[in-house]
Parts: C-alpha cells; sequence; structure tokens
C-alpha cells in the first residue's frame, strides 16, 4: 500500500498488493475516500478535513489491522511535523498545568518578571503578570478572566516578549469594532509607543485585496479587523498568515461571538487560525449556553491537536443532553485546564461597587395618563390573546413590554416603530394621539428633572457621570436637555461612527470617549445605550458614577454595563456608584426585580470555572414575554 500526494496534490492509497477486504473498503469510504472507476486499487482522498489528520488515521488504523503501508516524502515529512507539534503542546500543556499548581522553574519565571518590569510601561498587577506568563508558555492558550481585568494589557505585554525573541511581528485582533480604539489607546498605555495600526472594516472584500499586500513591506504592528470583515476575507487573511515574512499572534476578542458551531464567523476564523503563529482568545463569559460552546475556542487554539477529542465532545454532548452536568465538566476539566487562565472578581482587589437605593419618582400629569391609558388598552386586549397563534402571540407580547418600557423612559417614544410589532394602542383615542405626538409642549418628564437635579448633586465635585438609557430618542432629549442648559454633554449609541473617516471630519466614539477620560477636559456628562457600549469600552479612570434613566430586562448587558467603571486600573481606590431612578407603579419596578434576581445568581456562576448559566446577550431569553405574563397574567 502507497500513500501519496498526486500532482494535483490529491492524497493517494494505491492497494497495488490487493491488502483491502470490504471492511477496510468500507471504513474508508466513510472517511471520504473514493475508489478510481478505472482501477479499483486507487483511492482518492475528496473530503474537507485536513490532511495531516487523515493521514495520521490512515497510518494508525493500517497498523492496527496490519496492512503493509509505504509513506511518500511529502507525508512522512507532514506526519512528522505533526508528531513534533504534538510533542510541543504535550510539553506546553504539562508546564502550564504545573504553574497552575504552583509548580514552575523560579529562576525563569523571575527573569520574565524583569522583562515585565523593564520592558512594559505599564505596571501590570499580580493577576497579570500570572496571566502573562501562562500565556507565554503555552504560546496559544485562552483567557476567560472577567471583563474589567486588564485581559488585553496582558496580550500586549505577551506580544511585546515573543516580538523581543523574534518569535511574532504583528498581532492581528479580530472582534466587535467597539475594541477597535481600546486596543489603539492600550497599545500605547501598555508599551509605550503608539503602533502603526491599520483598521480593515466594512466595504468591499475585492477593492480590501491589495491592502494586504501593504503589510509585507510596511512596519504595521497591529491590525484591527470585525468578525463579518474576517469572514469575507477570509482568503486574504489565510495567504496573509501563510506569507513568509509574517509571524502573527492572531487574538481573538470577546470570542463568545465564535461559540455557535458551524456559523460562518466561526467557520472562517478556523479555517485562516491555523497559519497564525500562534493565536490567543479573549472573552469573560466563556460558555454563555452549552459547554459545547467552548468547542470552537480550543479548536482554534490548538487546530493540529483538538484538546477536547471528538470522542470527548461526544461524551460531553451525551452528559449534558441527560443533565448531567457534573459528567460534563469533569470531562472539559481533563481537557482543558491548562489551556486557559481565568481571573474572578473578588481577585481583582476592586473596592466593592455602591448600589443606591432607587430613587422612585411619581410621574407628571400627562406622562402618567398615558401610562394609564396604555396599561389599560393593554390589559383590554390580552383577553383576545387566546385566539392567536402562539408564534404571533409571543412577538405581540414583546413589543407590549416594549411599549411599557418606552412610556417609562420618554412618553413621546410610542410614536415609534418597533420591529415584528405593529399593533395599534392610540388611534381609537385622538385626544390621547395628540398628547402623545404633543408631548413636549405640556411637560417635561419627571425623570428627566429628576436626573437634573441628581447630576447637579454628584457633579458638584467636577465628578464625571455616565447616563444609561436604551432608547435613541431618550438619548437624544437628554443630551439636548443638558447642553441647552450649558452642561457639555455627548452621547455614544448605534448611529455614532465608531472609527474616523478618512473622508469627513466627524465625531466618533473614540474622540467622545478619550474627551470624557479626560479629567481636564470640560464633558463631564456621558448618554449611552447598553447595546452600543456594553462591552469593550473603558471609563473607570476618571468616572465612577452611572445612573441608570431606564433598564431593560437583559442581564448580561446590564452586568457589562456596571463593568464600564468597575475595572483594574482606577477602581482599586475609587468606589464605583450605581444610582437608579425608577417611576412609581410602573413596570420598572418589576424590571429592576428581575435583573436584580438574575444578577445575583450570574455573578454566583461565573465565578465558577464550568458553570453554564443561560444569560446571553446575543439571543433573546424571553425575559420580556415572561414579564407580560407576570404583569397581565399569562
Amino acid at each position: 500500500m502507497l500513500i501519496s500526494f498526486d500532482n494535483n496534490k490529491e492524497l493517494i492509497l494505491n492497494d497495488n498488493k490487493s491488502q483491502l477486504k470490504s471492511k477496510h473498503s468500507s471504513q474508508l469510504k466513510y472517511w471520504e475516500f473514493v475508489p478510481s472507476k478505472d482501477d479499483n486499487s486507487l483511492w482518492t482522498y475528496v473530503g474537507s478535513s485536513n490532511l495531516t489528520i487523515i493521514c495520521t488515521k490512515i497510518e494508525a488504523y493500517f497498523k492496527k489491522h496490519k496492512i503493509q503501508f509505504q509513506l511518500c516524502d511529502k507525508i512522512s515529512k507532514l506526519l512528522l511535523e505533526n508528531q513534533r507539534i504534538k510533542q510541543a503542546f504535550s510539553q506546553s500543556k504539562s508546564l502550564s498545568k504545573n504553574f497552575k499548581d504552583g509548580n514552575y522553574d523560579s529562576k525563569q519565571f523571575n527573569e520574565f518578571c524583569y522583562f515585565l518590569k523593564t520592558n512594559i510601561r505599564r505596571e501590570l498587577r499580580e493577576h497579570q503578570i500570572k496571566a502573562c506568563y501562562h500565556h507565554y508558555l503555552l504560546k496559544n492558550s485562552a483567557n476567560f478572566s472577567v471583563p474589567g481585568s486588564g485581559k488585553t494589557s496582558v496580550v500586549l505585554s505577551v506580544y511585546e516578549k515573543l516580538r523581543t525573541e523574534n518569535e511574532v511581528n504583528l498581532i492581528y485582533v479580530a472582534g466587535p469594532t467597539s475594541c477597535f480604539g481600546p486596543w489603539q489607546n492600550e497599545f500605547e498605555s501598555t508599551l509605550g509607543r503608539k503602533a502603526k495600526c491599520k483598521i480593515l472594516s466594512g466595504g468591499d472584500s475585492l477593492s480590501r485585496k491589495d491592502e494586504y499586500y501593504d503589510f509585507y513591506s510596511d512596519d504595521y504592528e497591529l491590525i484591527l479587523t470585525s468578525f463579518q470583515t474576517f469572514y469575507r476575507d477570509v482568503s486574504h487573511i489565510a495567504n496573509f498568515f501563510n506569507h513568509v515574512s509574517m509571524n502573527v499572534l492572531l487574538v481573538i476578542d470577546e470570542a463568545h461571538y465564535m461559540k455557535q458551531i458551524g456559523g460562518v464567523w466561526a467557520d472562517a476564523i478556523l479555517e485562516a487560525g491555523q497559519y497564525a503563529k500562534y493565536r490567543l482568545i479573549l472573552t469573560g463569559t466563556p460558555c454563555p449556553r452549552k459547554y459545547m460552546d467552548l468547542f470552537n475556542l480550543f479548536d482554534f487554539l490548538w487546530p493540529q491537536n483538538k484538546p477536547i477529542s471528538d470522542i470527548d465532545k461526544s461524551k460531553i454532548d451525551i452528559s449534558e443532553a441527560n443533565g448531567d452536568k457534573d459528567t460534563a465538566a469533569s470531562i472539559i476539566r481533563n481537557s482543558i485546564d491548562p489551556l486557559f487562565y481565568r481571573v474572578r472578581k473578588k481577585d481583582l482587589g476592586l473596592l466593592p461597587p455602591q448600589f443606591h437605593k432607587p430613587i422612585i419618582i411619581e410621574m407628571n400629569k400627562y406622562e402618567k395618563l398615558i401610562y394609564k391609558a396604555i396599561s389599560e388598552r393593554l390589559q383590554e386586549l390580552s383577553h383576545f390573546d387566546e385566539m392567536k397563534s402562539v408564534e404571533f402571540l409571543l412577538k405581540l407580547k414583546k413589543g407590549r413590554v416594549i411599549r411599557l418600557r418606552q412610556l417609562i423612559s420618554y412618553a413621546k417614544l410610542l410614536i415609534t416603530a418597533i420591529d415584528d410589532y405593529s399593533e395599534d394602542l392610540i388611534s381609537d383615542d385622538k385626544d390621547l394621539q395628540q398628547v402623545i405626538i404633543n408631548y413636549d409642549k405640556y411637560e417635561k418628564p419627571a425623570k428627566l428633572v429628576a436626573l437634573n437635579d441628581l447630576v447637579k448633586k454628584i457633579s458638584q465635585n467636577d465628578k464625571k457621570i455616565l447616563v444609561w438609557t436604551n432608547f435613541i430618542g431618550t438619548i437624544k432629549l437628554l443630551e439636548n436637555y443638558f447642553n441647552s442648559k450649558g452642561e457639555h454633554c455627548r452621547s455614544i449609541y448605534g448611529d455614532i461612527p465608531i472609527y474616523e473617516s478618512p473622508y469627513k471630519e466627524e465625531w466618533t466614539r473614540e474622540k467622545i470617549v478619550r474627551e470624557f477620560l479626560d479629567i481636564d477636559s470640560n464633558l463631564n456628562i456621558l448618554i449611552a445605550n447598553p447595546a452600543a457600549c456594553a462591552e469593550s469600552i473603558s471609563l473607570h479612570k476618571s468616572c465612577f458614577n452611572a445612573i441608570y434613566y431606564d433598564l431593560s430586562y437583559n442581564c448580561a448587558q446590564y452586568l457589562q454595563s456596571m463593568d464600564r467603571i468597575h475595572r483594574v486600573g482606577g477602581s482599586e481606590e475609587n468606589e464605583a456608584n450605581y444610582y437608579f431612578l425608577q417611576y412609581a407603579d410602573t413596570i420598572d419596578a418589576d424590571i429592576m426585580n428581575n435583573l436584580s434576581n438574575k444578577a445575583e445568581k450570574m455573578y454566583a456562576i461565573i465565578e465558577n470555572d464550568y458553570a453554564i448559566y443561560s444569560m446571553d446577550m446575543f439571543e433573546d431569553d424571553g425575559s420580556e414575554i415572561e414579564a407580560y405574563d407576570r404583569i397581565f397574567g399569562a
């Protein structure tokens, strides 16, 4: 049996001695080999799996079944290299396990610490130094530390160590667009120099192709791209990583985005990632739904080793399906424990945040009238719900709760459209309709007046204030209100550009954050919505006060938003303060109670390494539908 590559680089098996029996042929077909129509002794591989993996399987199978075979030189070298990689993986895994267990070469660790002290501008905390060394030992690893623990500084410090050893010459970051600014800022703050940086995001993939060739000759150190662009440019990126002059450290930031098995973003990252020199993944929420969410992450880190074997993956899936999470966690632990580093919130040494008692506010005359009318209308409509289809009813319930949430934020929002919800709540009452349309002529929301009073109180000592609201209409209301009073105020939401356009001068999120963080600027009020700013933006160096003008039922966004002002590098000496504005006798109380209960459970769970929780900021978990049933009765 000769195992070789033909001129077209296809994997060929030549059964020149007719050793294959029926059971052997069946196995080859299962592995996606097909026999030649002209010569049954020739088998060609037509599958899409990694050729190294297939050759390894073939070699092991033939040895087991005592089938004599010969490897061509290319395959022999391929398998020898694979064996070297496996040995390196085993050695790295052993070193990192020993380090996490407290057994390590103290001389080497001290030399590493000396490098950080003399070459890294930012003074790293103890937990960051340990994370750096763990990543340095492994080269391909994961950081599952909680948001606000300083993961970006850790990665940049490891990059600098590898760069000085000529192991890498570029750090390539794929993540949400909101992370672009922080990476550029942290590069300079951590390493003491401004990186030559390129952002690849949006636009046409074909027209962007030439930009990848520019990187071969220019001294870029930092490239930032979005997951969408990575997917569109995957072939360009793979060629770029595979170029002889490039030694790339590929970082996937907010890696929970690639959790979905078979998702297009994940597939693109897995495809191109194998050509990077080293790989790192960062996420504070490694298991948003199931243990299988970890599979893609570790397949990406070690594409030729599969830290979680196919057999173990099947066992994990079966255990989870049967509700046996202890067995699933045990299998996961044995497979990946040495391969990731995790710092919990309690390990950060931060001052505990101060949650102030919610400020209860009575609605003004007209907003109370509107809220009462809409609530009664929804109660009336709910009597006819049983005649509607389940799918349609779920959309109705969600839309109705959003309407109530709009009312506790800014009554005029009722005239705005909601996706997948077109129920008319006001056309039958022309007087009410006119009050809503012309609401601004009648009164200011009582919450706005209370917010103004609270801002005055907090800002007496020139303290900066972050105001959270979930609706763009409310953001514009608040921004216009404070600016009209002579208070310098800016806002960040979805329509605010993330990075600068080469064609026009405009305020970007990065510029706004930079101005807000400047303690000498007169920008003391920043208004934002969690959907745009709940992750990747750090405000903790100069802002320690957050006011929640309104809330949603999304617990993950809520927790992420709190982490914006409670993080390493500021919260060790400065107490974070959270304030909440609530209307009396409205849905406000239900939202607050629901969030508090979920947040308490979530905080307890995410302190564990392998716990699974159902809160996910990227999927609808039905909280608004449950809220509707609580308020109006199922």
